[in-house]
């Protein structure tokens, strides 16, 4: 599969017209598809069916749909009552993500400058614009403060390969450029550090065997993926040094919301005094949340995503049914790990313990 033309995950279209294009990563690994962005509707199917995903991914391209919102509603009988509406639908679009209500509600505060639509139109490109710019730099900086702990290990191991395990997809694909978990990553591989990366498959949508492992040659890192109940194996036997992962919703007390079976990693790190490190820009911060376990709500996707999966058969994807036609399947998309088995934030502004206080110390604003 050759590489992409871009390095990002959203950009504007070339042509200069009121579109944005995206990676449909519902096709990757195996086809590199580009889908146009142009209308509301487009942009809720594809924060709903998951051609675009990753909280920071999500955010961003709900703020695009506010832009096209805005250009909709210029031309309805009722401007107002069309805008309220379709951001209502963006706003349903996923439940668990907070990058996705954090980007409404930064672009509603925005285009409420002015009355006239063309005007919001032009304030809602631009907000999305920065929103786009800021989660790049946010992610970079998260790999700047993430890079010493891979570095210590490596010196630890006197320079000899540190293997880092993750689960779910919180690289670049997840995000615009950069990533959260693959930034210090990819910033120790660019510097000579030998790093090795386990790939937790994360059934059942495969975003770790599909789209970290995709990712991870595209830009040459060194990795294995394994189904997900490998983990703990590996870790009895002394071959992972850090566990890594992202978050879709973390708690101003330090729980953390993120794909289903993060818990269990969780677990079996603290088992094996192994440290469990959550990589997040602040945009995922949910400062109104204490409890996680109670108050974080968790996405219940179609039990067909369970039933069902999908691969390459040579000559094209397809789809085949795994269990018995009759069985019932539950699909939780999250599951909350509690912060007593976080060892670490690593945010854009540093590292900080998981708690209450650890948190404010780096984002007092929010005392």
């Amino acid at each position: 599969m050759s590489s992409i033309s871009t390095k990002r995950t959203i950009w504007p279209h070339p042509d200069g017209s009121a579109c944005v294009q995206v990676l449909d990563q519902r096709c990757l690994p195996h086809e590199v598809v580009v889908q146009d962005l142009r209308t509301v509707t487009e942009v809720v199917y594809a924060i709903k069916e998951m051609v675009v995903r990753g909280a920071p991914l999500i955010g961003a391209t709900a703020a695009y749909g506010v832009y096209f919102a805005c250009l909709e509603a210029a031309q309805a009988a009722d401007p107002n009552a069309y805008l309220t509406n379709a951001i209502e639908q963006l706003r349903e679009s996923r439940p668990t993500a907070i990058n996705l209500f954090w980007a409404l509600e930064r672009q509603e505060k925005a285009i409420a400058a002015s009355a006239d639509f063309a005007e919001k139109a032009t304030i809602a490109l631009a907000t999305a614009h920065q929103i786009v710019e800021e989660d790049v730099e946010l992610c970079r900086m998260i790999g700047v403060h993430g890079l010493p702990i891979i570095e210590q290990l490596s010196a630890a191991k006197h320079g000899e390969t540190v293997h880092i395990l993750t689960h779910c997809n919180a690289g670049r694909l997840g995000c615009i450029e950069w990533g959260t978990i693959a930034s210090p990553i990819y910033q120790a591989h660019q510097k000579g550090i030998k790093v090795h990366v386990w790939v937790d498959e994360t059934r059942p949508r495969n975003q770790g065997s599909n789209l970290t492992a995709w990712e991870l040659g595209q830009a040459g890192v060194p990795h294995t993926v394994i189904v997900d109940n490998t983990g703990g194996h590996l870790m009895q036997h002394g071959m992972v040094d850090m566990v890594i992962v992202g978050t879709d919703r973390t708690t101003r007390t330090g729980d953390v919301a993120n794909k289903i079976g993060t818990y269990l990693k969780a677990l079996a790190a603290k088992d094996n005094n192994i440290p469990f490190y959550v990589a997040l820009p602040s945009t995922t911060i949910d400062w109104s949340l204490c409890d996680g376990l109670r108050e974080i709500p968790i996405e219940e996707r179609s039990p067909d995503e369970v039933r069902y999966i999908s691969g390459w058969d040579g000559e094209k994807i397809q789809k085949v049914l795994l269990t018995p036609a009759d069985s019932p399947a539950a699909n939780y998309g999250f599951d909350v790990t509690p912060a007593r088995l976080v060892t670490a934030l690593i945010t854009e502004r540093g590292i900080c313990p998981a708690t209450e206080s650890g948190m404010l110390s780096l984002f007092p604003e929010f005392k």
